[in-house]
């Protein structure tokens, strides 16, 4: 089996990291950034641009741009880019395509299976919405992770020694604010706690 990646799938930016020697490593994409706009655009001659090349695109041509899709995944609304209706979770598809394909060159391997990260308040149509995707972009998706657990987790590699509370304040991009209580043993980590908004988050505060 290839290496499994993992992929934050953003409303506004998207990452993916593999884990090298119990250490997880950010995975560089085409322009040899860590992070990803997720933004997909078709251009004049109907081909799909991806990332930092879609997102340059958007002032100019916002009819042939989509920006923040994730906010319809799981839902029966459709987004019209260049003339054509699509779903969220084709132009999803699209945006993992793309890291599947940086992630393999980077790795220099055929990568084939992902963890994707997802909002803890997604529901079961959402993530299932997130599977399709990455089956769409030639991914076996092998789980859906709540974003909050995938940071709880990352801290928790380095201490594993410790027993402590700790609190996960996910302030998502576009529009989502979750806080998250674990409480950490040095056998298991067990969440205790957990509130969210889908009303606030980092680009809603901008704009206010």
């Amino acid at each position: 089996m290839s290496k499994i990646i993992g992929i934050d799938l953003g409303t506004s930016t998207t990452e993916a990291a593999v884990l090298e020697n119990g250490k997880p490593i950010m995975l560089l994409n085409y322009e040899n950034k860590e992070v990803t706009p997720s933004a997909v655009g078709v251009d004049e001659k109907g081909d799909f641009l991806v990332g930092e090349k879609a997102r340059a695109r958007y002032l100019l041509y916002p009819e042939s741009t989509a920006i923040e899709v994730k906010r319809k995944i799981g839902t029966n609304e459709t987004i019209p880019l260049g003339g054509t209706d699509y779903t969220a979770t084709e132009l999803s598809a699209k945006l993992l395509a793309y890291v599947r394909e940086y992630a393999s060159a980077y790795l220099d391997e055929k990568v084939t299976h992902a963890v994707i990260s997802v909002p803890a308040y997604f529901d079961e149509i959402r993530r299932q919405a997130t599977i399709e995707a990455g089956r769409q972009a030639g991914l076996v998706v092998e789980r859906i992770l709540n974003e909050p657990t995938a940071a709880a987790l990352c801290y928790g590699l380095g201490h594993m020694e410790e027993e402590s509370h700790i609190l996960v304040y996910d302030l998502g991009g576009a529009g989502h604010l979750m806080l998250l209580c674990w409480r950490c043993l040095t056998v298991c980590w067990r969440s205790r706690r957990a509130v969210a908004t889908i009303s606030l988050g980092g680009r809603i505060l901008t704009r206010s």
